[in-house]
C-alpha cells in the first residue's frame, strides 16, 4: 500500500512529522517522489494527478484538501493517489510565509487597501470567529446573526489569499507536471528492465533444471541412473 507504514505513528509523532519530518524535508521529498514513481499508472495520468494535488495544496482549503484533490484529479482524469501525495507540497513551516506572499499578491491584484500585518490578520480572524460562534448560538436563541466580521474576513483575507495563491500555484504545479513525466517514465522503464531480467534468469534456471533432469532415466528397480547412451555407435567396445 502507498501510505501504509511498517510501524504506525502515534498522534504526537504524527504531529511532529507534519511540522518537521524525520530526516528533513529533502528526505521527505525523495520519499514522495519514490512513491509517486511506483504508482501503477501511465506517466501522464500520474503527472495530471500531481498537478491537481499540488495546486490544491497551495490553496486555502483547510480540512478539504484531500476531497478537493480527489475531485480535481477525477475531473482531469489524473491518478487520484498522485493527487493525494501532491497535497503534501506544503507544511506548517512554509505555509505562513507562502500565505503572507499570497495575500500580498492578492491585495495587489484586487486593489484591496486593508492593512496587511500580523495584527490586522489576527483581528480579522478574531472577528470572523466571533461571528461564527454568535451565529451558531443564534440558531438556538432569538439573537440576531451578524455577518460583518465574516464579510470583512472574506474580502480582506480569504479572497486575496485564494487569488494570490492561484497564480504561483499553477506555475509551480505546471513545473511539477513536466518534471514528473520523465522521472516516472525512466523509473518504469528501469523497473520493467529489472522485471525482464528476473524473468530471464528464472527461465534459464528452469531450462537448466529440465536439462539436468533429462540426463537421468528411471531404472527398472525404481532408482535413477545416469543416461549413459553410447554415442560412438554399435561397434564401439
Amino acid at each position: 500500500m502507498v501510505f501504509k507504514r511498517r510501524e504506525p505513528l502515534g498522534w504526537i509523532a504524527w504531529l511532529r512529522e507534519m511540522v518537521y519530518p524525520r530526516g528533513g524535508f529533502v528526505r521527505a521529498t525523495r520519499y514522495v517522489i519514490h512513491r509517486m514513481s511506483r504508482l501503477p499508472d501511465e506517466p501522464h495520468r500520474i503527472a495530471r494527478g500531481l498537478f491537481a494535488g499540488s495546486l490544491i495544496g497551495f490553496l486555502p482549503l483547510p480540512g478539504m484538501q484531500f476531497v478537493a484533490a480527489w475531485g480535481a484529479a477525477r475531473l482531469m482524469r489524473g491518478n487520484v493517489l498522485a493527487a493525494l501525495l501532491g497535497t503534501f507540497n506544503t507544511n506548517p513551516l512554509t505555509t505562513p510565509f507562502f500565505a503572507v506572499f499570497a495575500m500580498s499578491l492578492g491585495h495587489w491584484l484586487l486593489g484591496v487597501q486593508a492593512p496587511l500585518s500580523a495584527e490586522g490578520i489576527a483581528i480579522a480572524f478574531g472577528h470572523a470567529g466571533q461571528d461564527l460562534w454568535r451565529n451558531f448560538l443564534a440558531i438556538f436563541t432569538d439573537a440576531r446573526m451578524e455577518w460583518g466580521g465574516l464579510l470583512n474576513f472574506w474580502h480582506d483575507i480569504y479572497v486575496p489569499y485564494f487569488i494570490g495563491a492561484l497564480l504561483p500555484g499553477i506555475i509551480l504545479s505546471l513545473i511539477a507536471y513536466y518534471v514528473t513525466i520523465p522521472i516516472v517514465e525512466a523509473y518504469q522503464k528501469a523497473r520493467a528492465a529489472k522485471s525482464d531480467e528476473r524473468k530471464e534468469r528464472r527461465r534459464k534456471l528452469k531450462a537448466t533444471l529440465v536439462e539436468a533432469a533429462a540426463r537421468f532415466k528411471p531404472h527398472r528397480d525404481g532408482k535413477a541412473e545416469p543416461d549413459m547412451t553410447d554415442e560412438s555407435g554399435p561397434g564401439a567396445p
